[in-house]
């Protein structure tokens, strides 16, 4: 796994997991559960395979503004 993203709220986050899942790439966002309770430091990581990493990077690429 490695982490293509960090996000500053859970809402962005989920979103870029889902635009990925919605091209075929299964995305993590291994810490979601601790957002909820503590918050985060450093951001909210969103994670693929390494296999899916190019790809993924390209599709959030081309949709971030």
């Amino acid at each position: 796994m490695t982490t293509i993203a960090n996000y500053e709220n859970i809402e962005r986050a989920e979103v870029a997991r889902s635009l990925l899942a919605d091209c075929g790439i299964a995305a993590f966002i291994p810490d979601d559960f601790l957002v909820t309770y503590r918050g985060t430091v450093g951001g909210i990581r969103v994670q693929v395979s390494d296999e899916d990493r190019e790809a993924a990077l390209k599709i959030l690429a081309a949709k971030e503004p």
